[in-house]
């Protein structure tokens, strides 16, 4: 690619791929990041997308240059030189310009150009007529130049100043007009040429009404002329002198925009500038890194959380359950009928005892969704344990957002669904939802098999002794009756099918108290994964969507300001 010449200056000139490249990553991060982003510079780089994409749109290579000044630079006499006619108006009484003129260069349409532009004046430069007196050639063609006569930027009018600076925010080569009496204004560097210093590769400094000074005058201002270009942010700034009276430096301005008009890529350049100042203006809204939500400390947010859903309530009621069901599959035979007088812990809670659910029809909407699945009857968590759970919140979130900017920041908050009781619906639903048993035990079967041995054996050892017992009360003959050593068989049947009895049931409550912590621990890591669940439906995700969003923003401004 040929480089862009306005002098000695040498800029690579930027393809039509690149451009667009730069404009679509600058339009992505406003898409990931207007909210978190500084209004004013979003505006900006709303404007700019907008102008890139519009004038990527037009057909034709047109640069469009810019003669930009103060009422009496003689910017107006420079435009006239430059296309060879008395085009714009020229007279005493100030401000002269009112509304942009433009010349045109080349056969190439440029109405739909101009149209965007907003620039009705036209007068195209074709003929060798045109070119006047003094059209000397100059090394290269000046088809597809653009030249805009622009009203005075510091004009009494404020409709003028304003259509300068309008018309100076879409046109691609700068050129600075001014004279030696107003060459150090302040208006011309602080609210122009320093807002537009992004924008040096297409800038040039013009010293017009040189007659007027000595050969060593007009080297001087000059000289400061671009050393106040330098200060106002112009790199390698370039400054032409130049008179309409004597015809000095218009054939080497006329050279320096047929440098620009070659390759048709100014207008490139100038977007380019653009998206990079919209974008480097956008950079400092974003950090240079963002935290990890997977590596975040949670342990905290986890159990405020777990006791705000009442977890150690559920799971004392699911030690207390085991023990009840263990002792009607344990306890001795003749005293499991008690079981009736205690509660279930479970059912008093309303917590489902397998956690298994009919699935929601899909016809039922959020307003719904309570009467399906019910709620429990787990007490309310207490203010401590809502504040608790509040300063885990704000910790885990202070942790995660450590670094970002403020608006960034803030939108992490935000992101945390913390109101409305949605957070602690989802916990009660996760605890409803949480299957409190598991499958049972095997020994609880084989004590089950010997409880009801030596049930059967002490009731066999009673019915005999009342068989007996009859035929004692009838005065029958007795049957012979076995004996243990000095014992009646009878008497032994009974005593150690109630003493063993009693003693595997007071030896399986004792299991049962182990076989219950068991219990609690695994019931435990299931409520704990479905607490952790809501914290991540609630808080984690919500929180790592505003972190991705943020790093990609800042991958989006990197990469469109390169």
């Amino acid at each position: 690619m040929s480089p862009i010449r306005m002098g000695r200056a040498k800029v690579a000139t930027v393809s039509a791929a690149e451009l667009g490249t730069r404009t679509t990553e600058l339009s992505m991060a406003l898409v990931s990041g207007a909210d978190e982003l500084d209004p004013s510079g979003v505006e900006v780089a709303r404007r700019v997308v907008d102008k890139a994409v519009e004038r990527s749109g037009i057909a034709g290579d047109h640069t469009v240059v810019a003669l930009a000044g103060a009422t009496g630079s003689g910017k107006s006499s420079l435009f006239n030189a430059l296309v060879g006619a008395d085009v714009a108006t020229i007279g005493a009484r100030r401000p002269t310009t009112s509304r942009p003129t433009a010349g045109l260069w080349g056969d190439a349409d440029a109405s739909e150009l101009l149209d965007w532009l907003g620039v009705a004046a036209r007068h195209v430069v074709n003929t060798p007529a045109d070119a006047g007196e003094g059209s000397v050639q100059v090394a290269g063609s000046l088809d597809g130049l653009v030249l805009l006569d622009l009203p005075d930027f510091d004009s009494r009018e404020l409709e003028h100043r304003r259509e300068a600076e309008r018309v100076l925010e879409l046109v691609d080569v700068f050129v600075w007009v001014t004279d030696p009496q107003k060459y150090a204004d302040a208006r011309l560097h602080d609210e122009f040429v320093s807002l537009m210093s992004h924008h040096d590769a297409v800038t040039l400094g013009v010293l017009n009404q040189s007659d007027r000074l000595t050969g060593e005058s007009v080297k001087t201002l000059t000289q400061d002329l671009a050393k106040l270009l330098v200060a106002d942010g112009v790199a390698d700034a370039k400054v032409l002198a130049t008179s309409t009276v004597t015809g000095q430096g218009i054939l080497e301005l006329k050279q320096r925009l047929a440098n620009a008009v070659a390759g048709h890529a100014a207008s490139r350049q100038r977007l380019k500038a653009d998206v990079v100042g919209a974008a480097t203006g956008l950079r400092p809204g974003v950090a240079d890194s963002e935290a990890d939500v997977g590596r975040v400390p949670r342990e905290a947010l986890d159990a405020a959380l777990a006791r705000a859903a009442g977890v150690p309530i559920v799971l004392d009621a699911v030690a207390r359950d085991y023990r009840r069901e263990a002792f009607a599959h344990t306890g001795w035979l003749f005293a499991r009928w008690t079981k009736g007088f205690a509660a279930d812990p479970l059912r008093r809670l309303r917590l489902d005892r397998t956690g298994g659910r009919p699935p929601i029809p899909v016809e039922i909407d959020g307003a719904d969704v309570r009467a399906v699945l019910g709620r429990s009857s787990i007490p309310a968590p207490t203010v401590s344990t809502v504040s608790a759970v509040d300063l885990a919140t704000r910790s885990f979130v202070r942790d995660a957002s450590g670094g970002l900017p403020v608006r960034w920041a803030q939108a992490v908050e935000d992101a945390v669904d913390g109101g409305d009781g949605a957070l602690s619906d989802s916990l009660d639903r996760a605890v409803i939802g949480t299957s409190l048993r598991a499958r049972r035990p095997v020994w609880w079967f084989v004590v089950n098999i010997l409880q009801w041995v030596l049930g059967l054996v002490a009731l066999a050892g009673l019915v005999w002794y009342a068989v007996l017992w009859v035929f004692a009360l009838l005065q029958l003959p007795r049957p012979e009756t076995p004996a243990v050593g000095i014992l009646p068989l009878p008497l032994v049947m009974l005593i150690l099918g109630v003493l063993l009895g009693v003693g595997l049931g007071i030896l399986s409550r004792w299991w049962a108290r182990v076989g219950a912590r068991h219990r609690r621990t695994v019931v435990g890591k299931r409520l704990t994964e479905s607490v952790a669940a809501v914290a991540d439906e609630h808080i984690l995700i919500p929180v790592d969507e505003v972190l991705l969003r943020h790093r990609e923003t800042r991958e989006h401004l990197e990469a469109a300001a390169g």
